[in-house]
């Protein structure tokens, strides 16, 4: 039950995501209010705990990574292709972050090659196939161009994912990693978005725009600590099956709260994507899937 429920809450940040870019905001600014929600509620939890944040150099290397490697880059490739793509297509291509993630974890000898692994790869890869291929796939077949911006997310969440199982958190807990992630994204962000005239003024009147935000990121940083919370009582192999509820809640989500309609070829995608994300299973050192809402 408590892996549905993850799932549906990082599955419904995605439609949120569509409403937020679609309606004017731009993806910096989106990204900075993401961060800096976050940052309040894992600040708050933090100075409740006595936990005083680490600033050692290893510390800070992790928390980098996290902010560009894990948010900063892939949210932006996700927000810009949130323009184009519908939520469904969206939450399908997300679901593709394991097999990136497998072949770089083998690039740096910390997984090792299985048949069924690659089999998984090629089903994943067979998915996108049947987004972009055929011309009844997509809604509108012209934005074909952005599903190659939109797959820019799930390789960089490999990416992070392989950079953690590697090199470690610098003692930090994932809670801590988010909230020393969170701090430095601010800093960055609000500077872009000043500088790229992006940055989301929250005293004017707001619109459906604003209230996605700040309801995908409170979601977030909820379900986010949830998860966490699971991994410790049950183990990283079994809280990764979140994956599978995420991409199928993002698709009905975006039909309920967008009106989707999708055509078979994005049900058929739909199916190989999970039967790729089965085949391409994590092991307990390694999560593949990256949480979505930092989308």
């Amino acid at each position: 039950m408590v892996l549905i429920l993850l799932g549906c809450g990082w599955g419904l940040t995605i439609p949120l995501t569509v409403i937020a870019v679609k309606t004017g905001l731009g993806h910096l600014g989106i990204i900075f209010w993401q961060f800096f929600i976050v940052m309040v509620l894992f600040g708050i939890r933090q100075i409740f705990s006595k936990n005083k944040l680490s600033l050692a150099r290893s510390s800070l290397q992790i928390f980098c990574v996290i902010a560009f490697i894990g948010t900063i880059f892939p949210n932006s490739a996700s927000l810009i292709a949130a323009f184009y793509l519908p939520g469904g297509v969206l939450s399908i291509l997300i679901a593709t972050v394991p097999m990136f993630a497998f072949p770089i974890a083998l690039f740096l000898g910390i997984d090792k090659f299985e048949f069924s692994r690659v089999l998984g790869i090629i089903f994943g890869f067979l998915g996108v196939y049947l987004l972009i291929a055929p011309e009844a796939a997509l809604p509108d077949p012209s934005v074909i161009w952005v599903i190659p911006i939109a797959l820019i997310a799930p390789i960089f969440y490999g990416l992070e994912g392989n950079f953690v199982a590697k090199f470690g958190t610098g003692n930090n807990s994932p809670i801590e990693m988010l909230l020393g992630a969170s701090i430095i994204g601010c800093f960055v962000t609000f500077s872009l978005a000043i500088l790229s005239n992006q940055f989301v003024n929250p005293f004017v009147p707001w619109t459906s725009a604003h209230y996605a935000v700040v309801l995908s990121s409170i979601i977030h940083g909820i379900v986010y600590a949830t998860y966490v919370w699971l991994v410790t009582k049950v183990g990283v192999v079994f809280s990764a099956q979140v994956s599978y509820f995420v991409t199928l809640a993002g698709v009905l989500w975006s039909m309920v709260i967008l009106d989707e309609v999708h055509s078979k070829f994005i049900w058929m995608s739909l199916l190989c994507m999970i039967l790729g994300m089965a085949l391409v299973k994590p092991r307990s050192c390694l999560l593949y899937t990256s949480p979505s809402p930092r989308d």
